[in-house]
C-alpha cells in the first residue's frame, strides 16, 4: 500500500464519495475526517467541558461514522477496522476505508486534546503502513493567509517548523510536530478535484502544498 488519503470532513458527503470512487483500484487506503460531527462535539465541549479522553474517543468515533457512510456510497470501497484487512482489499483492487477507533483504542499513541485531529491520526497510521500521506481538503493547500482574503497565495513547499508559527491552517496544530519528530512529509491537495489527487499519486505536477519535516 503506497498512499493513505485522508479525506477531510469538509468534503462529506458527495465530494468525499466522488474522490473515493476515483481512488478505487489504486494502492491507497482512505481515512475520513470527523467533519461537522466532530465540530459539533467540540462546540458541546466548550459549553460542558468533557474530559480530554472522552472528547478524543468521541471525535475518533465521528471518523468511524463518516467513514462508514462514505464507504456505503462507493462501489468498490469497503469499511475495515484493521490494517491487515485493508491490505487484503488493496490486493484485490478494492478501496479500504479505515474506521480507526478500534486500532487507536488498542494503540492510543497520541495526546488527548483538540490539537490532535484526524490529520495527526492519519499521519500516525500512514507511518505504521510506511505509506505516503495525502490530505484532501476543500482548498488547494496552505496559503500565506486565509484563502478567502485578498492577496492570499498558495505555498507550494513549506517546512513543518515554519508551519508551527502559522496558527490555524487547513491542517491540525499537532501535525507539524509529528512530521518533525518522524522526519517525514505530507501533501495537501484539493479533494474537490479528484483528478488532482490521482495526478499527484501518479507523480505528476499538480496544485498542492508539500509540508516537509526535515
Amino acid at each position: 500500500m503506497d498512499w493513505l488519503v485522508k479525506v477531510g470532513g469538509s468534503l462529506f458527503p458527495e465530494d468525499a464519495a466522488e474522490l473515493c470512487r476515483a481512488l478505487v483500484g489504486t494502492s491507497s487506503m482512505v481515512v475520513c475526517g470527523g467533519g461537522v460531527l466532530a465540530n459539533t462535539l467540540r462546540n458541546y465541549d466548550a459549553k460542558f467541558h468533557f474530559s480530554d479522553t472522552a472528547n478524543h474517543k468521541s471525535a475518533i468515533m465521528c471518523m468511524d461514522i463518516l467513514g462508514t457512510l462514505v464507504a456505503d456510497r462507493v462501489e468498490g470501497a469497503e469499511a475495515v477496522q484493521s490494517l491487515e484487512d485493508a491490505k487484503k482489499l488493496v490486493d484485490v483492487g478494492k478501496l479500504p476505508v479505515l474506521l480507526p477507533s478500534k486500532l487507536l483504542e488498542y494503540l492510543d499513541p497520541l495526546e488527548h486534546s483538540w490539537r490532535v485531529t484526524s490529520d495527526s491520526i492519519s499521519f500516525y497510521i500512514s507511518d505504521l503502513l510506511k505509506a505516503k500521506l495525502l490530505i484532501a481538503t476543500d482548498v488547494d493547500g496552505i496559503y500565506t493567509r486565509e484563502p478567502s482574503m485578498d492577496g492570499a497565495k498558495l505555498i507550494k513547499n513549506i517546512s513543518a517548523k515554519k508551519l508551527l508559527n502559522f496558527g490555524e491552517t487547513s491542517v491540525d496544530e499537532f501535525l507539524p510536530e509529528l512530521l518533525l519528530q518522524h522526519k517525514s512529509q505530507c501533501y495537501i491537495v484539493n479533494g474537490k478535484h479528484p483528478e488532482r489527487v490521482l495526478s499527484l499519486i501518479e507523480g505528476k505536477s499538480v496544485l498542492h502544498t508539500l509540508i516537509g519535516g526535515y
